[in-house]
């Protein structure tokens, strides 16, 4: 098995409890990143090239660290992706039966010597080898099959160099910033920021968006870099800017990744098969696969329902509007591999980061998206307000309604309490949020985030579509005003809360 964490409080104990455990019960081998860190992709890219039959990952993503903030144990299958949930489902069911469990308490290992340390634990099993291994360098063989690295060293060293800054956000990945951008592509050191993992991020919310990115969204605003990018805790997630702090939202990165994967030698060799999204991910990629002449697959919520359709072949490009993007190279979204398709495009086109994107929105339109997060609520009080909510939006009466918001009239065309049927399986997966659809194609999500503690979260989407070049240069929010006012008249939201509004927006 591989094991790896982001480095946040709590991992080097939990990792030595692990190997402890695993050495009991009958691993014969764990591999395992120098000083405890692993970025998720490369977890996944490990158990994929050594054939080993899972890995834990012990990380919250994008949460809070140090001793006050969220921890986290994830278990990664043997095609490198999460667990489905008929794995987690199993493992819960056994965590409320279990009466005992094996464990070797004096076993003790080194985490910061790289090389292989082995185990005589005289009991029935054969030899117990635990091999530290540099979190990088097995995962940077695989970019180097991925992309063409000539082409991205000569646009960030050459006599035109892109400037670019990007913040590991005090995560796991300032190791690997350092040794693919700074020491493999030539990227100036000082390009990378905030790249030694710390225990509590530095203090930070190691996610990456404009609301917690802010120490590089200043530094892009600036306008000295052409370039800015940043990653969460675990390094799956990602954000993109361009010059002057421009914004590429992760929705129209997924579509505009699509649009130019002619770009990356890896899709010249693999082709491209088809495209993934999660259901509240902005239909922008639709329009991309509708374009290429091939097939969308839209699934709930959760990278780990990607995986089957990459395992059959179905698709190789996949992302979610929460900052995730990736491809079958791996089972699990990547960060650094979106943040080097973006620099190969730009290396391709010879153009910014903005005038990538007007030309998109140009050639596609543009579709307006922003979700609106709703967190530390009530667990019952969002149950009751889903309920309500669902009993509302698919009574039969509520189809043809109209909302009037100052000049806008919005007519529901259909409405729906999203299920998911795997084509691969047929696993049915039921309630995952509610839809609402308006006759301009518009869209309305309502949907329940897992709790964190005995918390919960709940997320509201709103989508609307602007063909007219003339109307690309509006805020998302004032665009999509009237449908949050719709969305909050129909939900009562604020009132059954108490909130005046959302904790962040994206």
């Amino acid at each position: 098995m591989v094991v790896g964490s982001d480095g946040r409080y709590f991992s080097r104990t939990a990792i030595e409890i692990v190997v402890q455990m695993a050495a009991a019960n009958g691993i014969g081998r764990l591999i395992i990143g120098q000083n405890g860190i692993l970025s998720t992709p490369a977890v996944s890219c490990i158990i994929r090239k050594i054939k080993a039959a899972g890995g834990i990952i012990l990380t919250a993503s994008h949460c809070p660290g140090g001793p006050g903030g969220e921890f986290g144990v994830k278990f990664n299958v043997a095609n490198g992706g999460p667990a489905p949930d008929v794995v987690s489902d199993k493992i819960y069911q056994i965590s409320k039966t279990i009466e005992e469990y094996a464990i070797c308490p004096d076993l003790r290992i080194d985490l910061s010597q790289l090389g292989r340390q082995e185990f005589d634990l005289e009991n029935k099993f054969k030899p117990f080898r635990v091999e530290i291994v540099d979190p990088v360098d097995i995962y940077l063989n695989l970019l180097r099959t991925i992309f063409d690295f000539h082409a991205i060293k000569s646009l960030l060293t050459g006599p035109s160099q892109l400037k670019i800054r990007v913040d590991a956000m005090h995560g796991v990945m300032g190791p690997y910033v350092r040794k693919v951008l700074c020491d493999e592509l030539g990227a100036p050191a000082n390009s990378a920021i905030n790249c030694v993992p710390l225990e509590d991020f530095g203090g930070q919310h190691p996610d990456p968006n404009l609301t917690y990115a802010t120490t590089l969204l200043e530094a892009m605003k600036g306008g000295e870099y052409g370039f800015g990018a940043a990653f969460d805790a675990d390094g799956d997630r990602y954000m993109i800017l361009g010059q002057n702090g421009f914004f590429v939202s992760p929705s129209d990165s997924l579509a505009i990744i699509a649009a130019n994967l002619s770009c990356i030698p890896y899709f010249h060799q693999m082709g491209v098969r088809g495209f993934g999204r999660s259901m509240p991910t902005s239909m922008a990629l639709d329009r991309v696969a509708k374009s290429m002449k091939v097939p969308v697959y839209e699934t709930p919520a959760g990278w780990r329902f990607f995986s089957n359709l990459m395992d059959s072949g179905r698709c190789n490009l996949c992302g979610e509007e929460s900052f995730g993007t990736g491809s079958d190279h791996l089972r699990e979204k990547d960060g650094l591999w979106a943040v080097l398709v973006w620099l190969s495009i730009i290396a391709a086109r010879k153009q910014s980061v903005e005038e990538i994107v007007r030309d998109h929105w140009a050639k596609f339109g543009r579709h307006y998206h922003c979700r609106f997060d709703y967190e530390g609520l009530d667990p019952r009080t969002t149950y009751y307000i889903m309920r309500d909510l669902e009993a509302l939006v698919t009574d039969k009466s509520f189809i043809g309604q109209q909302f009037a918001v100052g000049s806008h009239v919005y007519s529901v065309a259909k409405t729906d309490s999203f299920e998911y049927v795997d084509p691969v399986d047929g696993t049915v997966t039921k309630k995952q949020g509610l839809r609402i659809i308006f006759s301009d194609a518009s869209r309305l999500i309502f949907r329940l985030s897992s709790s964190s503690g005995v918390r919960a979260t709940l997320r509201l989407y709103a989508e609307s579509y602007e063909r007219d070049p003339s109307g690309h240069d509006q805020e998302p929010q004032a665009v999509l005003s009237p449908l949050i006012a719709i969305a909050l008249k129909i939900s009562q939201i604020h009132e059954r809360t108490g909130r005046r509004g959302p904790t962040v927006i994206t």
